[in-house]
């Protein structure tokens, strides 16, 4: 008999109210939905849950090592989805991948160093250089097939400046890019020929919305960029999982991968209830993932038609991630967050990430908050047209 695939239901309404969320605590005992920071409203899958129940019923959570296992889950995880063989050697657990940017930051560059940093990024980019005395060199960001991705002509004419840094995002955060084989090929050879350092947060990867596209971890292409790369990922985002605190590095190269090496009086090692989850994620979460992208690619069909349909919106595709890159500039507002909050949706300014044309919505919930939130918008914007 064939085996039943279990279904999930994403269409839950869970209540995270008195659960200490820093998403729904924002807006504690206002009437906006918070749909901002990058979390998702859905229930953990059930392997996770269960992973956490049984170690938590052993009564000592003393000081805890990475298990064997793990390590072997990842790099089995890149040969299978990405045809990239990876020493589980090469594995460097973490507590976050935000502080994985400032330990590279740290690790390869000097004070007063220019750091290669996307103009159009998740804020700790933009932060991080400052916080040793480093200043960023913004890369202007380019539309192609309406896919906002860093500008490769400008990049490819800048002097070399061996060893110092270039932090890549893919998929891209915000805007859902994801960077294609030619693409990624292209950015390989400037990173060889002006001798850099690349990190790349690929945090989003497993959250691919169309069934056509693949996401390609850089480091993969070659042995020389691979050499060259400290990649960043992490289950929080595909697994929900943020509030564990547990990413990893894979770094090829021995001098990269001593330097990136956790101090545990400066960075604590990852919780033992981050790494029994992880553990779980990847060794059983595939086919609860695979439901969880159907869901949100339905999410994102949704949202892109009844915003485009709003006067004063623009929504361009989304190819990963759950989050929605909305130009508000037809609008003309002054201040479109509060806008926004005073029509009861919050969302994340696009200032923070280097526009502030654009506001960011996060549609990882399920479908009625996300008409919900449509709605208001709606509603608001029509109330000054």
């Amino acid at each position: 008999m064939p085996v039943m695939t279990e279904i999930f239901d994403f269409d839950q309404i869970v209540d995270r109210s008195n659960s200490d969320s820093a998403k729904w605590e924002r807006y504690q005992g206002r009437d906006i939905l918070p749909m901002w920071v990058a979390d998702s409203d859905f229930a953990v899958a059930p392997h996770i849950q269960q992973a956490l129940r049984d170690r938590v019923e052993h009564p000592v959570y003393g000081y805890t090592q990475v298990s064997a296992r793990l390590p072997e889950l990842i790099a089995e995880r890149m040969r299978r989805l990405y045809q990239w063989e990876v020493d589980p050697r090469w594995v460097v657990m973490l507590p976050g991948v935000i502080g994985a940017f400032y330990l590279a930051c740290r690790a390869t560059s000097e004070p007063g160093d220019l750091i290669y940093v996307p103009e159009v990024v998740y804020p700790p980019f933009l932060t991080g250089p400052g916080h040793y005395s480093m200043e960023n060199q913004k890369i202007p960001m380019s539309i192609r097939d309406q896919r906002m991705i860093i500008d490769m002509d400008w990049l490819e004419q800048q002097p070399p400046r061996p060893g110092r840094l270039l932090m890549f995002c893919n998929p891209q955060n915000p805007g859902g890019a994801m960077y294609r084989k030619d693409e990624l090929t292209r950015l390989a050879r400037i990173v060889e020929q002006q001798q850099l350092t690349l990190v790349s947060d690929e945090i989003h990867c497993d959250l691919v919305l169309d069934r056509d596209r693949r996401h390609i971890p850089i480091a993969s292409l070659n042995p020389q960029i691979e050499q060259r790369s400290i990649t960043l990922m992490a289950p929080s985002k595909t697994f929900n999982l943020a509030g564990l605190g547990c990413a990893f590095a894979i770094i090829a190269n021995d001098r990269l991968r001593r330097s990136m090496t956790v101090n545990p009086y400066i960075v604590p090692h990852v919780n033992l209830l981050g790494l029994a989850a992880a553990e779980a994620a990847y060794e059983f979460g595939d086919e609860w993932n695979r439901q969880q992208c159907e869901y949100l690619a339905a999410n994102r069909d949704y949202l892109i038609d009844a915003i485009n349909r709003i006067p004063g919106l623009r929504l361009a595709p989304i190819e990963s991630t759950y989050l929605a890159w909305i130009d508000v500039s037809a609008l003309g507002l002054e201040n479109p967050s509060r806008f926004f909050e005073n029509a009861g949706v919050g969302m994340s300014p696009g200032r923070d990430f280097g526009d502030s044309n654009y506001m960011r919505l996060n549609f990882g919930c399920p479908r009625s908050r996300v008409e919900d939130a449509v709605e208001r918008i709606r509603k608001a914007v029509e109330g000054i047209s």
